[in-house]
C-alpha cells in the first residue's frame, strides 16, 4: 500500500464529510485574532502557551501537516507570513477558502511531511506541527527536515499522540467499554491489524495510523539537533473522552529550539 496516497484520499474524504479537525476557523475567531485575542491548539483542549511564540509580525511560519483552515489563518491574522504544508489537497483548499473569505495572505503547499525538499535550508522562523505524525510510518525524517528548514534560534512546536494509546484494542473497548492491552509498541495499522480489520478500516475510509515511541518522538527531535525547552500533556475534549483519558494524558506537546 502507498500509505501517503491512501491517507491523502482518506483525509480528503473526511473534509467532504465535515469530520472533526476539518472544520475551519469561523469569522468570529478571525475577528478576535485581528483584535489581538488569539490562540492556537496543537492538541484538543490546552492552547499553546503565549510565551512560546515570538512577536508574530512578519515571522515566517511553516504550519507542518497542519491544513484545515485553523492554525494557518489565525497565525496569518496575527501578522505572520504563513505557509501551510499538508498531504491533503482538500485540507489545503480549506485554508485557501478561509484566506479568501477574510482577505488573508497564506501560501499552501501539498506534500509529504517527511520530505520538505521544496524548501531551502533555514527558510522559517517557527514551525507549528499539530497532532498529525501518527499518519506517517517513520517520524524521524520529519524531525530532520524540520531542523533543516528552521533558522537558528527558531522553534518547533509539536503535538503528538501518547504511544500508550496504541497498546489497547479499541474495537473491543467500543463494544464493551473495557480496556484490553493487545498490541506491542511501536504499533502499525498496516502491520498489526489482521486482514479483516484492515479491510474494514479501508472500507470505512479511515486513515492508516502508526504509533511512535517516545524515543523517536522526543529522542528523535534531540537526535535531529533540537533542544527541548517546553513540555505539557493534554487529554481529549470531555464529550469525546475515551476510557484511557480518564486515567492518563493521551497527548504530548513539546517546544524544541534550534540553537
Amino acid at each position: 500500500m502507498d500509505i501517503r496516497k491512501y491517507n491523502q484520499i482518506a483525509w480528503d474524504n473526511k473534509v467532504k464529510q465535515g469530520k472533526r479537525y476539518t472544520i475551519p476557523a469561523g469569522p468570529e475567531v478571525i475577528k478576535q485574532a485581528k483584535a489581538g485575542n488569539w490562540r492556537i491548539y496543537l492538541t484538543p483542549t490546552i492552547p499553546v502557551p503565549e510565551e512560546w511564540f515570538p512577536l508574530l509580525k512578519d515571522v515566517k511560519i511553516l504550519c507542518l501537516a497542519s491544513g484545515g483552515g485553523v492554525q494557518g489563518p489565525i497565525l496569518a491574522t496575527a501578522g505572520a507570513d504563513v505557509t501551510v504544508f499538508d498531504n491533503s489537497p482538500l485540507m489545503l483548499a480549506t485554508d485557501r477558502s478561509v484566506a479568501a473569505r477574510d482577505s488573508l495572505k497564506i501560501r499552501t503547499v501539498e506534500g509529504d511531511m517527511a520530505d520538505l525538499s521544496q524548501f531551502s535550508n533555514s527558510s522559517f522562523d517557527l514551525i507549528v506541527h499539530p497532532v498529525s505524525n501518527t499518519f506517517v510510518p517513520d517520524v524521524r525524517p520529519v524531525w530532520k527536515e524540520a531542523y533543516r528548514v528552521l533558522r537558528k534560534g527558531g522553534s518547533l512546536l509539536s503535538g503528538f499522540t501518547n504511544p500508550v494509546v496504541y497498546l489497547f484494542d479499541w474495537e473491543l473497548a467500543e463494544r464493551t467499554g473495557e480496556l484490553y492491552m493487545r498490541y506491542k509498541l511501536p504499533y502499525s495499522d498496516a502491520a498489526d491489524l489482521d486482514e479483516v480489520q484492515k479491510q474494514k478500516r479501508i472500507t470505512d475510509g479511515e486513515p492508516m495510523e502508526f504509533s511512535h515511541t517516545l524515543d523517536t518522538q522526543i529522542g528523535g527531535q534531540i537526535a535531529a539537533g533540537f533542544v527541548i525547552t517546553g513540555f505539557y500533556e493534554d487529554r481529549d475534549e470531555p464529550e469525546a473522552l475515551d476510557q484511557l483519558g480518564k486515567y492518563t494524558a493521551t497527548y504530548i506537546v513539546t517546544r524544541a529550539v534550534k540553537l
